[in-house]
């Protein structure tokens, strides 16, 4: 097969990579060895409103509309946020309109294809068939083959594990749990129409802690009667908490850009990616449309575009979880003072950015 560009991962960023192509008329083919958009589900779902990147196909996706959030820090009393507004989605539903659309535009889109290789003049498939190709987009996760190719690799790594089951309660805010039970991350009960996603991220040397860890947190939440006891699904991934790598590099003489998480484009505090995915792959079929319409300066326009729109943010997180990884490590635990610093629902996570 040959094309004007090859993207690895049909995630939002891959998706919106190849309908941005497709849009501009070059033939674009894109490959993610999932059997279908937007499963298994690696993620907990949660749209943060503030965070929405124009057309993110929510209206099809929400599940239900998010108010507030709430915050509890080693068992106390939770603290309120109020006006965090958002949605959670269904991730299945959201990536595979994301997909139509890109489909829509004349963008091939293949599933259950998986890519052994990256090299110079395009990919090659497990099946063996090769993807020549002008112009690679890496959209392809965080231990993303086309980012190892280039020599760009998220090292900060969290894992997470994540359980769904019955809420028993109207709840319309996302619960947030600091503990120390939880190193290098957080916990989460967010809650999804008649379902409730309850999941834990750690550091990923921690990870043997993972099921442990949100069999408690699990059990915790249950003893309120808040949801139910059965699980009906398990879920996990890994989110890259490094922040941004170089995003743009060759294969040979092959150009290649990286988006989304393949970029270190999740907040390393929050895990948040979503927007910031669909954002970025936008930006990278843009780029790959204006490089291969002859501004050479594209690829490097695009590295800095990322770096403008989220560097700082990411710069500052990284920051937060450096200081309090090294404390941790130090101490081997962290006061609740110290967690309220590392955490976007308090001032001094921000004043703390201001002073620096």
């Amino acid at each position: 097969m040959i094309v004007d560009v090859a993207i690895a991962g049909l995630g939002p960023a891959g998706a919106s990579a190849a309908a941005i192509v497709a849009r501009s008329g070059l033939s674009v083919a894109a490959f993610d060895r999932k059997a279908s958009a937007g499963t298994p589900v690696q993620c907990a779902e949660f749209i943060p409103a503030m965070l929405d990147a124009g057309e993110l196909v929510v209206s099809d996706s929400s599940v239900q509309k998010i108010d507030e959030m709430l915050t509890f820090i080693e068992g106390a009393r939770p603290d309120l946020t109020k006006n965090f507004s958002g949605h959670m989605i269904d991730r299945q539903i959201f990536d595979a309109s994301l997909v139509k659309i890109a489909t829509d535009a004349g963008a091939d889109c293949y599933f259950g294809s998986s890519i052994r290789s990256a090299g110079d003049g395009g990919l090659i498939l497990s099946s063996g068939e090769k993807i020549s190709a002008k112009i690679i987009i890496g959209s392809d996760g965080p231990r993303s083959m086309i980012g190892a190719a280039i020599g760009s690799v998220n090292t900060e790594i969290v894992e997470t594990r994540q359980v769904s089951v019955e809420l028993l309660s109207q709840h319309s805010a996302t619960d947030i749990y600091l503990s120390n039970a939880f190193p290098g991350g957080y916990g989460w009960m967010f809650p999804k129409g008649k379902i409730a996603n309850i999941g834990i991220g750690v550091a990923r040397e921690k990870r043997a802690q993972l099921r442990p860890a949100l069999e408690a947190l699990h059990e915790q939440i249950a003893a309120t009667g808040q949801v139910g006891a059965d699980i009906y699904g398990y879920t996990g991934g890994s989110i890259p908490v490094g922040g941004l790598i170089q995003p743009v590099g060759e294969i040979g003489q092959t150009p290649a850009i990286l988006a989304g998480d393949a970029a270190g484009l999740a907040n390393p505090i929050t895990g948040a990616g979503i927007s910031v995915a669909v954002a970025s792959g936008r930006l990278a079929g843009e780029a790959a449309v204006n490089y291969l319409s002859g501004d050479r300066e594209a690829l490097a326009l695009y590295a800095e575009e990322l770096d403008d729109d989220y560097g700082a943010s990411l710069r500052r997180a990284v920051a937060k979880r450096k200081s309090l990884s090294g404390l941790m490590k130090d101490r081997g635990a962290l006061q609740a003072t110290e967690m309220r610093s590392g955490w976007i629902a308090y001032p001094e996570y921000w004043q703390a950015d201001k002073a620096a």
